[in-house]
């Protein structure tokens, strides 16, 4: 069982105990409510100590720098190509991207005539999962969790489920295999790698992970990417069923 687990050494206790919580809470939920757990659960160690503790040792490099396009839309015929695109970054998912993405996601929701979707990343990864300069920059934990509610990709992911198909390679963190893990066929390059680091910031997997990758593998194997912060790579993943391909 779940909260039979045991909590590594180099895991603050509290967010991990969260964490547990929350794959046994949302198990039977619809994904909806349980993103709302998620968020609820997040929002609320963002004012915890052992994030303030992380993030006081780990000091922001200033306003991170985002290009004009960070998310780079382009359509043939009835597919659209959706490339996260911050490749000096490895695609660190900040503000702006999750803005960018939103918006291309809800224009393929309202569009009837874009019939697949091919979600990619520029340059060497995927997705580095969260922009940790940004990390704690929202102004107070209440809209911390109405922005992840009103702005939530994955959710549109979810949603769009049958239209989208990512295909990963290189990093694959955090928000990196969170998001991609709503729709139905994921695809990976064999370089693609898979890691949960969010426990030791003091925090729990935040862009849906709680919530899309236990209904793929399960919840004792989420619990322990989560808690354990190993990397598993694209052979590993696809056996375990957190992708659908290998390519």
């Amino acid at each position: 069982m779940l909260c039979e687990m045991e909590i590594p050494d180099d895991v603050p206790p509290g967010p991990a105990r969260v964490l547990l919580d929350v794959l046994e809470t949302t198990a039977d939920l619809t994904v909806r409510q349980a993103l709302m757990v998620e968020a609820l659960a997040y929002s609320t160690l963002l004012a915890g100590p052992d994030f303030a503790a992380w993030r006081g040792r780990t000091p922001v490099r200033g306003k991170p720098e985002v290009g004009p396009d960070p998310v780079v839309l382009e359509r043939t015929g009835d597919e659209l190509r959706i490339e996260l695109h911050r490749p000096d970054r490895h695609n660190a998912f900040g503000h702006a991207m999750r803005d960018a993405l939103v918006d291309a996601l809800e224009l393929v929701r309202l569009d009837p005539t874009i019939g697949s979707v091919e979600l990619v990343g520029s340059g060497r990864s995927f997705c580095s999962g969260g922009d940790l300069d940004e990390f704690g920059t929202t102004p107070d934990v209440v809209t911390a969790y109405l922005l992840r509610m009103q702005r939530h990709p994955g959710l549109l992911v979810h949603e769009l489920r049958d239209r989208v198909r990512p295909l990963l390679h290189g990093a694959c963190i955090g928000a990196g295999m969170e998001m991609p893990s709503f729709a139905t066929h994921v695809r990976a390059r064999r370089d693609a790698w898979f890691q949960l680091p969010e426990l030791r910031m003091g925090l729990i997997p935040g862009a849906g992970g709680t919530v899309s990758i236990p209904r793929r593998i399960g919840p004792d194997r989420t619990a322990w990417l989560a808690l354990s912060g190993e990397r598993i790579d694209a052979t590993t993943a696809y056996a375990w069923g957190l992708v659908d391909e290998l390519v």
